[in-house]
Formats: structure tokens, sequence, C-alpha cells
């Protein structure tokens, strides 16, 4: 069981590792490309390809645990690691896959990065629109 946790442990940690580089390469972009003021359809599209650039991290923070699950034999294919991941990391839960009980802990830590994760990427998105807004909003003069 200290294996698995060990293991749990070591994913969180990549996960976070992807992540931050992740977070880090979105904001260095946003600051090369600023946008102008009241311009609607240009901050849509930044704001699209923010949420797409995180939804691939998160994506490839799924498939990092998919791949352990394969790998050791707690799901019998990748297509079904995958699956399972997603909805665990998503915390969907649909419960219609269950890992072996030796590996449910994991699972558990799992559904605990995919929150940590998805809170992060909730937190950045919002304080690059709220940033963008200020922007545009006219500044009071001391």
């Amino acid at each position: 069981m200290l294996l698995k946790l060990l293991l749990a442990w070591s994913l969180m940690a990549l996960c976070v590792a992807i992540h931050a580089g992740g977070v880090t390469s979105a904001l260095r972009w946003t600051q090369r490309h600023p946008t102008a003021p009241g311009r609607f359809w240009r901050l849509t599209w930044l704001f699209i390809r923010l949420a797409g650039w995180m939804v691939l991290f998160h994506l490839v923070e799924i498939a990092a645990w998919a791949l352990l699950y394969w790998w050791k034999e707690a799901m019998p294919d990748l297509q079904t690691a995958l699956y399972f991941s997603a909805v665990t990391y998503t915390t969907t839960g649909y419960g219609d896959l269950v890992l072996p009980p030796a590996w449910r802990l994991v699972g558990g830590v799992e559904a605990l990065t995919g929150i940590l994760m998805c809170g992060w990427s909730t937190g950045f998105f919002f304080a690059v629109v709220s940033r963008m807004y200020q922007a545009q909003s006219p500044q009071p003069h001391p």
C-alpha cells in the first residue's frame, strides 16, 4: 500500500509540474499578446485559446494517471484506463468502472489532484479575465 501511495504522490507531483509549466507559459503568452480595450471578439478568442491550452494540460495529466493504471494492470486496457482516469480526475465518478481494492486509495489521490489542478486553472483564468477587464476600466486619478 505504501508503494502505491508513493506512486500516487509521484503522479500528483508530476501533475503539479505539468500545470506549473502550462500556467507559466500561458501567463508569458498573455503578457506578449496584449489586447486592445473594447475588442470583444479579440478578447473572446484569447479566452478560447487559454481554455484550450488549460484543457490540454489536464488531458496530459489524465493520461499520466491512465498510463499508471494500465502499466500496473489496475485497468484492463489503455482506452478503459483513459476513460476511468478522466472520470476520476474530474470527480465525475460515474461508478461504471472501479479500481481493484488495492488501488482505490490511488484513485482518491487522483481525484484530489484533479480538484487542485482544476481549481488552479480556474484561478488562473479568473486572474487573466480580471486583468483584461481591469485594463479596460478607466483608472481613477488621485
